[in-house]
């Protein structure tokens, strides 16, 4: 059990991955099975080449997170918040997982965007994708804005892409002005969601975290666990 009544959690892919939802750096994950699946995300190979579009929209068509349900890590981050020790839900996720479950939008802050929006990459229009999968399935394989021609892409954010200043700017308050941090399910190698960990150890705050493989802040932590996060998670913060 944490004893802290004011708890800032950074959450990444492990999270999810037991709602169907595979990571992108473990044993099954993403680019370890598929390493050019990798070019889909970064958005200099994304806008060039109209072949690795195809590609990210038949991912994006047959992605998992449009049926995933939230897990037992998704709701015990829920009932954390009902009990009013959660003060900031900072996710590296895009599935929407989150909200599903029922924690408030106010306190997620998507660093990496969303799947549920497509942004066109031109004239800027963001549209839910529920308005492009459609098009996918009638045949058009690399569906163009409809306003201006431009290229559409999910509003997440790809290798290259600046995260949202907004979001980021949230997540750092929330990580400065809680009592504990909190990492669930992240591989802590992408910045800057990582290094909220360096501003939560550089003020003295204690830091769990919870994932199934080693990270580089694992020395660093006050608790480490590589424990299942459906099952640790819930008895971790009752």
């Amino acid at each position: 059990m944490i004893d802290a009544e004011r708890i800032a959690v950074l959450t990444g892919a492990g999270i999810s991955t037991a709602s169907g939802i595979p990571d992108f750096r473990g044993p099954q994950g993403l680019w370890t099975k598929n390493p050019a699946a990798a070019a889909m995300f970064d958005i200099d190979e994304y806008v060039a080449s109209r072949a690795v579009r195809v590609e990210a929209w038949k991912h994006r068509l047959a992605a998992p997170a449009w049926t995933a349900e939230p897990n037992p890590g998704h709701l015990a981050l829920v009932d954390l918040e009902r009990r009013g020790r959660l003060i900031g839900l900072i996710t590296q996720n895009v599935d929407g997982l989150h909200q599903k479950a029922g924690s408030s939008p106010e306190l997620v802050h998507e660093l990496h965007g969303t799947v549920w929006f497509v942004d066109c990459l031109d004239c800027g229009r963001r549209i839910p994708m529920a308005d492009v999968l459609p098009r996918l399935d009638a045949g058009d394989e690399d569906p163009a804005c409809e306003v201006c021609g431009g290229i559409l892409k999910s509003a997440t954010v790809s290798f290259g892409q600046s995260l949202d200043q907004k979001v980021l700017d949230a997540a750092v308050a929330a990580t400065e002005a809680a009592d504990l941090f909190l990492a669930v399910g992240t591989s802590l190698q992408v910045y800057p969601a990582a290094g909220l960990c360096d501003i939560a150890l550089g003020l003295g705050k204690p830091l769990i975290i919870l994932n199934a493989e080693p990270t580089p802040y694992d020395e660093e932590a006050t608790t480490v666990l590589h424990t299942p996060i459906e099952t640790t998670l819930p008895g971790l913060v009752t």
